[in-house]
């Protein structure tokens, strides 16, 4: 499918600045109208030029054209996201965010964050699953508390020992695992957190502007990313409620999940790869939050001019002590 303004027929993309469906021809607000492909997922609804297809592809970009088109067949049905969170900065917004990060970087290459190469960033909605837990945590233990003081020439200690026992409750919701293959697992758990009060249902007007991919694998196959994240920050909650005491000995502890449940869910993220003296650089930005997860590349030709011009001031320096001592 693609969007079509109905005012003068040009791509109507989501646009992140007016949260709204844009049309970039001819300025109009909420345009667009849903025009559904036909035929083979491979030739542009548009144009009926060719364009590239992945396995898991959702959304793409003619490159004759330069339209969004959404493949229908993996937005819907089995393959229909149940959750999306909209981008909320646009291109433009990114590029500004990166150049304010990185602009003190005196040895980045000189072209790192030129227009020409910060263009080529594609906004991805990236497939995820999102847990709901419920969960029940328990706790015994012994804890000990020593009290010493001195009355007289004695030195008194007191230990007092206690019984601990802890059983509570736990709701998690909406805990992350990227479901894409492409994506690196690391760099996408960076990308949280999400604010997640912003989840909205899925709607394919959100994708026009913008590239994605459906699951690349089945909830159950990527679960135990997301089950460790709710273990870890269980027993963080369960030992938050233990203090006081001098020394702890665990006696037993479980943490019992009663209930669980997975959304499948689309996040936005900007990716940006540089590529500098043949090694690649990606950058990636939450397309929320605009945090950022990336290493800039060092020009060594920056370093060594750097470098030859401290050498040459420090020189001059030198050479000048040096005429005033003789004089």
């Amino acid at each position: 499918m693609i969007f079509q303004c109905k005012n003068c027929g040009g791509n109507a993309v989501y646009s992140p600045e007016k949260k709204a469906m844009y049309c970039p021809y001819c300025d109009s607000i909420n345009s667009a109208q849903r025009r559904d492909s036909q035929g083979d997922i491979r030739i542009c609804p548009n144009c009926g030029g060719e364009i590239m297809v992945e396995e898991h592809t959702s959304a793409t970009r003619c490159p004759y054209c330069d339209n969004y088109i959404i493949l229908n067949e993996r937005v819907e049905g089995a393959n229909e996201p149940h959750l999306i969170i909209p981008f909320q900065y646009s291109l433009e917004m990114v590029k500004k965010l990166m150049r304010e990060k990185f602009s003190k970087c005196i040895f980045a290459p000189t072209d790192f964050l030129s227009e020409a190469r910060l263009n080529t960033m594609e906004g991805d909605y990236v497939p995820f699953w999102l847990y709901d837990y419920g969960v029940n945590c328990q706790y015994h233990g012994e804890g000990r508390k020593v009290r010493v003081w001195t009355s007289g020439d004695t030195e008194y200690t007191e230990t007092s020992v206690y019984d601990i026992y802890r059983d509570m409750d736990v709701d998690f919701e909406k805990i992350p695992a990227d479901a894409s293959l492409r994506m690196p697992d690391d760099v996408m758990d960076l990308m949280e957190p999400y604010q997640y009060g912003q989840l909205q249902p899925f709607q394919p007007e959100y994708l026009s502007g913008f590239f994605g991919e459906k699951y690349n694998m089945p909830p159950e196959q990527v679960e135990g990313r997301a089950k460790a994240k709710m273990e870890e920050d269980a027993n963080k909650l369960l030992h938050g409620t233990i203090t006081g005491y001098g020394s702890l000995i665990n006696r037993s502890q479980s943490i019992q999940v009663g209930s669980q449940s997975a959304d499948y869910g689309l996040l936005p993220v900007w990716v940006y790869t540089y590529q500098y003296k043949d090694q690649m650089y990606p950058f990636y930005i939450n397309g929320q939050t605009a945090k950022i997860v990336g290493k800039v590349p060092v020009s060594a030709a920056k370093v060594w001019a750097y470098g030859a011009t401290l050498w040459a001031l420090l020189t001059a320096i030198l050479a000048m002590v040096y005429g005033m001592l003789m004089m």
